[in-house]
């Protein structure tokens, strides 16, 4: 349907989805496909039960137990996020890829405040990073360290106690960045601590809303003296203490009548909060010392004190040290290490080449032999790991995946073909039963359940394609081993090095949290954010609390979102408020967006690209303009003519009976026993993709060159010519 392209974010290919059930498989999703371009939208479009939210909860990961994926592939960031484990899909999940559900009510907790629902996730997250980026710094310098040794072997020379040292340098002067960083984002969370408290106290303040004075001042009092960093004070720690002092002195002067805590702030306090808060915001704009380069100047002069000197005088010394007396050399051997563990890997991806053509050969013919397959798929354990560049910057996930995800797929086929046997044992019992008990004469309330009938020709095409997408993926990694700029790699890695180093220290506050969160929900048009932080979520309305959950998936900056009926809930006015949020959100950030609905006026304005899907697949694909201006299923002009509008006059079409029970799939279309224009041959076979244009597809039997002539239902072709007239005049 659309061809693999660059600017294509999220790729599905021939997803199929069912679900074990008492009464049945129900095929929910069967062989679906498309593309998300980056920063467009994509509209899945159908009635409730055609399998629009079970593709949206694939991609994200998050199927129901009983899910079971028959097959296809998810690809993101070329990395098909099916095979994924828990803890790498953790790492996309909200971060990567976000998701608005339909009821906005029962996606929050009723008992929890609205602003630990949204920092929730953030100090998670934030909690794992740092216990992670520790581990991940001391694996690759160990690694880098190893290659350094074997790649002077080559030369003859011995160089594991050079190396050692120089890894270990490397680390203690991390080591040594890392505590003045740790110092540094102390006092600066205490500052935005502060500034967090400040703000909310002149806020109320401002209102003149009671407060409880005294308390509100020791905390704040209690934050400033927390600012302690030299890096960050300079010559400010005077003016630190003096604030304190005038904090204290203030918080005396507030007579409280016994009966009440709370009194209006006067008019003195909030002048000095008001002085304390600039001054706070000129610390919180303090640009951080470069303390990897500090690190290394304080191991070796521990008695001077860099805070003293101007940081761009500081930055410079210790970057000129740095680069003569380390960091010229360590840069000269690791790039050394790095080019060996490249090639080394470069040679493991071209010995692997025969393997893989092995492996295509060998899946490509049916029925293939069990033992064998399991041989083959445990070999690529071995010949996997000697392909792996363990220094590379960029994680290879389709190769990291691709052992995993073949011996997956290997027992998934024997699984399934096993299931098959049995379940049609049980299906050819179950029938003669039923023949049985109706040649007696006997009336019989229920039927016999199909056969699951899993298609192992689809698994085996999913092998293939898993075993063809490697060897492409190694093929143009060999043929560019010429481009390579070793060099260039060795900088970025020792960047990541830093930033490894700098995340493990870096700590988000509750405070924090909350002023990000303030933000966000400030972003998404919730009014008055600082008063409404503190509230529960049935003291919102429904568009308010719908408002709340865009800000929760917004929290972590993903690149998709997946909009899943968002407006569903909500009446017509307060849906229209909404869509124009998302429009204005993807337009800002630069989203690309999953817009999942039952109703196509909706996604009128806002969709680039629309999915019409029916019973488990897509019927019809198309550009926006294509769906509204030139559809041709007739599911999508069931779905059109039942669309209401301000100007249709004639009576709305309902579409006629009920979607099919997808425990029993129908043999041809899907569509057909609701289609007044149905064929027999939609009764027998089902429709191949038909293309319209390049944008543009169809499956139904109406677009094959010998089916009768079928004009456009008279209730949409009116429709169009509205909406032409209509953008001609509005053009003028």
């Amino acid at each position: 349907m659309n061809n693999m392209a660059e600017n294509n974010i999220l790729e599905v290919k021939r997803l199929k989805v069912s679900f074990r059930t008492n009464n049945g498989t129900v095929k929910a999703v069967r062989d679906i496909s498309f593309n998300l371009k980056k920063g467009k939208t994509l509209a899945i479009v159908g009635e409730s039960g055609s399998g629009k939210s079970v593709t949206s909860k694939v991609i994200l990961g998050i199927s129901a137990g009983n899910a079971i994926i028959e097959g296809g592939e998810v690809l993101y960031d070329n990395k098909d996020i099916i095979k994924l484990n828990e803890d790498e899909m953790y790492k996309i999940r909200g971060d990567k890829i976000a998701m608005i559900f339909q009821d906005p009510l029962s996606s929050l907790n009723p008992i929890i405040r609205i602003g630990a629902q949204i920092t929730e996730a953030m100090l998670l997250k934030n909690k794992e990073k740092r216990k992670t980026s520790r581990k991940i710094f001391n694996s690759h310098l160990r690694e880098l360290k190893n290659n350094m040794i074997a790649a002077y072997q080559l030369e003859g020379i011995d160089f594991s106690k050079e190396a050692k040292q120089m890894c270990d340098e490397f680390n203690n002067f991390n080591i040594e960045g890392i505590k003045l960083e740790n110092s540094f984002n102390t006092s600066m969370v205490a500052v935005h601590d502060a500034l967090s408290i400040l703000e909310d106290f002149l806020f109320l303040a401002n209102l003149n809303k009671k407060q409880n004075v005294p308390s509100i001042l020791k905390k704040i009092r209690d934050k400033i003296l927390l600012i302690e960093d030299p890096y960050l004070i300079k010559q400010d720690a005077p003016i630190i203490k003096q604030y304190a002092s005038e904090l204290k002195a203030l918080a005396k002067t507030i007579k409280h009548n016994p009966s009440e805590k709370k009194t209006i702030v006067p008019e003195q306090i909030i002048s000095k909060a008001q002085e304390i808060q600039q001054f706070l915001l000129k610390l919180s704009a303090q640009p951080k010392p470069n303390f990897f380069r500090f690190g290394y100047y304080l191991l070796h002069h521990e008695k001077e004190n860099l805070a003293l000197l101007p940081i761009e005088e500081a930055e410079a010394k210790t970057l000129q040290y740095l680069d003569e007396n380390f960091m010229n050399k360590f840069t000269e051997c690791a790039t050394k290490g790095i080019e060996y563990s490249y090639k080394q890997a470069l040679e493991g991806k071209k010995s692997s080449l025969p393997y893989f053509d092995e492996l295509l050969e060998f899946f490509n013919h049916p029925n293939f032999e069990k033992d064998q397959a399991f041989a083959l798929a445990k070999k690529s354990t071995d010949i996997m790991e000697k392909s792996f560049d363990k220094l590379s910057v960029e994680s290879d996930t389709i190769a990291y995946t691709f052992s995993t995800a073949l011996k997956d797929f290997v027992k998934k086929y024997f699984q399934s073909q096993k299931e098959n046997i049995k379940d049609e044992a049980r299906y050819n019992r179950q029938v003669a039963q039923y023949e049985k008990k109706i040649a007696r004469g006997k009336k019989l309330d229920w039927k016999v359940v199909p056969a699951k009938n899993i298609d192992l020709e689809d698994i085996r095409q999913d092998i293939l394609s898993l075993i063809q997408r490697l060897k492409d993926h190694y093929v143009d990694f060999i043929n560019k081993a010429d481009q390579v700029d070793f060099n260039k790699i060795c900088i970025t890695l020792i960047d990541q090095f830093k930033q490894q180093a700098s995340d493990v220290v870096f700590k988000l506050s509750k405070n924090e949290a909350k002023e990000k969160a303030l933000k966000l929900m400030e972003e998404v048009g919730i009014p008055e954010p600082r008063l409404r932080y503190r509230q529960y979520p049935f003291e919102f309305s429904g568009g308010m609390r719908q408002r709340i959950v865009i800000a929760i998936a917004l929290s972590s900056d993903p690149e998709i979102l997946i909009c899943d009926e968002p407006t569903t809930a909500l009446d017509v006015t307060i849906q229209a408020q909404i869509l124009e949020l998302i429009n204005d959100i993807k337009k800002k950030r630069q989203l690309s967006i999953i817009f999942i609905t039952h109703d196509l006026g909706v996604v009128a304005n806002m969709a680039d690209e629309i999915a019409v899907m029916y019973a488990g697949k897509i019927v019809e694909y198309g550009t926006s303009e294509d769906i509204f201006y030139d559809p041709r299923h007739p599911y999508t002009w069931a779905l059109l003519s039942s669309m209401p509008d301000l100007d249709t006059k004639e009576k709305l079409e309902a579409i006629p009976g009920t979607p099919p029970n997808m425990i029993y799939p129908p043999k041809g279309d899907a569509f057909a026993a609701r289609n007044k224009y149905a064929m027999q041959i939609d009764f027998e076979e089902e429709p191949p993709m038909f293309k319209i244009s390049d944008t543009h597809y169809a499956a139904t039997w109406l677009l094959h060159p010998d089916a009768p002539k079928v004009e456009t239902p008279k209730i949409i072709l009116d429709r169009i010519k509205r909406m032409r007239k209509k953008e001609k005049n509005d053009g003028k």
